[in-house]
C-alpha cells in the first residue's frame, strides 16, 4: 500500500461512505478504486464478447436447457 495525500469532496465522500456502509475514508476511497476496476473490467469483457458476434440469444437457450437437463437429473 502506497500512503497519498489528496484532497476529497467532503459531500461526495460522505455519501459514498453512507451508500457502502463503511466507516472511514480509507475503506471508501479503496472500496471506489476496486468496484470502479470490476466495472471497466466487466465492460471490456463485454466488448469483446459483442465483438465475436454470434446469435446470443441460441447459446443463451442452450445453456439454460443444459441447466435444466442437469436439474431434472437430480430430482
Amino acid at each position: 500500500m502506497s500512503v497519498t495525500q489528496i484532497d476529497l469532496d467532503d459531500e461526495a465522500l460522505a455519501e459514498a461512505m453512507r451508500l457502502m456502509g463503511v466507516t472511514t475514508k480509507k475503506e471508501t476511497v479503496n472500496a471506489a478504486l476496486r468496484d470502479y476496476v470490476a466495472r471497466i473490467k466487466r465492460l471490456e469483457a463485454a466488448e469483446k464478447l459483442a465483438a465475436r458476434g454470434g446469435e446470443f440469444e441460441q447459446a443463451a437457450a442452450a445453456h439454460d436447457a443444459e441447466k435444466r437437463a442437469r436439474r431434472e437429473a437430480f430430482e
